[in-house]
Parts: structure tokens; sequence; C-alpha cells
């Protein structure tokens, strides 16, 4: 065999930014937040579920505001919602419902401009533009 073997992987490890979207709801101004999350993206810019499950290590989220982090956390995926799987930000592994859901996160590409929700564990749903994809 040839030293030149070709890496199977069909994903990448990028760091994403998501700023807070413009809000029509004035009462959370003041609390606007954003994050900054590692995950395995595929040639799409699609979350590689075969990536995360190899790399879920390497996975963490910083939730920012005004770009200083507040909360750390890891990416986690769990069973249930669109296409059969979650996307969240979970920020104590510990506990239960603290999560963080990234509505549809597995079928958005993540790539600047696009647009991305997320639910709070209160039952908020923010929506966030992605600021910026970049090699992690």
């Amino acid at each position: 065999m040839s030293g030149n073997v070709q890496s199977s992987k069909s994903w990448r490890m990028r760091r994403v930014t998501l700023e807070p979207a413009r809000q029509i709801d004035v009462a959370h101004a003041g609390d606007e937040h954003g994050y900054e999350f590692t995950a395995p993206l595929d040639a799409n810019s699609h979350i590689s579920v075969e990536g995360w499950r190899r790399e879920r290590a390497l996975c963490f989220v910083h939730r920012t505001r005004r770009g200083v982090t507040m909360q750390r956390g890891v990416l986690i995926q769990r069973a249930g919602g669109a296409n059969g799987a979650t996307w969240m930000f979970d920020y104590d592994p510990a506990s239960e419902g603290d999560e963080e859901a990234g509505r549809r996160f597995g079928a958005h590409a993540f790539t600047p401009g696009e647009y991305v929700s997320v639910r709070e564990p209160n039952g908020d749903v923010r929506t966030y533009k992605v600021a910026s994809v970049a090699p992690a």
C-alpha cells in the first residue's frame, strides 16, 4: 500500500459563533447573550453525528455576554425531537433540565449569515445569527 492514505473523515472541527439576532421583544434587550461552540461540521456545514460521536470530548460551548464567558458546557445529543434527535447545550451534566435545545440544529447549515434558534430552559426561544465559523 502507498504511504498516501487519505482520511475517510467527512467532517472538520469548527468553532461557531452565534450572536443575538434583532429581537422584537424589548423585555429581554439587556439580557442578550451569545454562544461560541465547537462542533464537527460536514461538507454542507451541518453538525456531523459521526464526528460528534468520535470527538464529543472536544465539543464545548461557551455562553457569552459582551464577549465574556458566562457559562461553560458541552454540546450533547439527546433522543427525540425532529429527525429523532435534539442537539443541546448542557452546562451541568449531573443535572437535568438546565439544557438549552437548538431548534432543528441537525437540519441547519452553520454558515455565516444564517439564523438558528435556541430554546432556553424556561421555554423562551431566541434567534441567533451565525456570526462566524472558523477552524477549531
